[in-house]
């Protein structure tokens, strides 16, 4: 179990925690949803692809292999009406890794679906603004997606 080699003062005195991109399924990461049941609510969260699917894992979601596997894939997602972070109704093209997705319908206290992909509806980011948790099913950090940093630093400000 991994957990006990997390550096524990730099997480006690970090604002922020990311939970990172990486291979396989959220159920593969036992230290990961430790880690998170520990911090829900203390600091604000951020989960990145399979960080994302980590957080909604570990409140109840089930994540589900996809039709098509996006990897190294551009898309255009649609912000929704519940979000309160970014311009309803605007839309990012992101840059996508991910063969898992959330499936739906999903259910949890104070998770909105705020992005979906505009062709398959896939959600493609969340919002916990009473917890301070967002996820992208996407990389803002990737090359393919349009102003990444833009939407790392509303999290930040949020």
């Amino acid at each position: 179990d991994n957990y006990n080699n997390i550096n524990q003062p730099h997480l006690k005195n970090a604002n922020t925690v990311v939970l990172s991109p990486g291979p396989g399924n959220p159920r593969n990461y036992p230290s990961t949803s430790r880690l998170y049941k520990k911090l829900k609510g203390t600091k604000k969260i951020i989960g990145i692809c399979l960080g994302f699917q980590q957080i909604l894992f570990n409140e109840g979601a089930k994540i589900v292999e996809q039709n098509k596997i996006y990897h190294g894939y551009q898309s255009l997602i649609n912000v929704n009406n519940k979000s309160r972070l970014f311009k309803q109704n605007s839309q990012f093209k992101v840059g996508r890794y991910h063969s898992l997705k959330l499936k739906e319908p999903f259910f949890a206290k104070n998770f909105d679906i705020t992005m979906r992909c505009k062709v398959s509806n896939v959600a493609m980011a969340f919002e916990n603004n009473f917890d301070k948790i967002y996820g992208f099913q996407f990389h803002p950090e990737s090359f393919l997606t349009i102003n990444g940093n833009l939407l790392i630093k509303k999290i930040l400000s949020a």
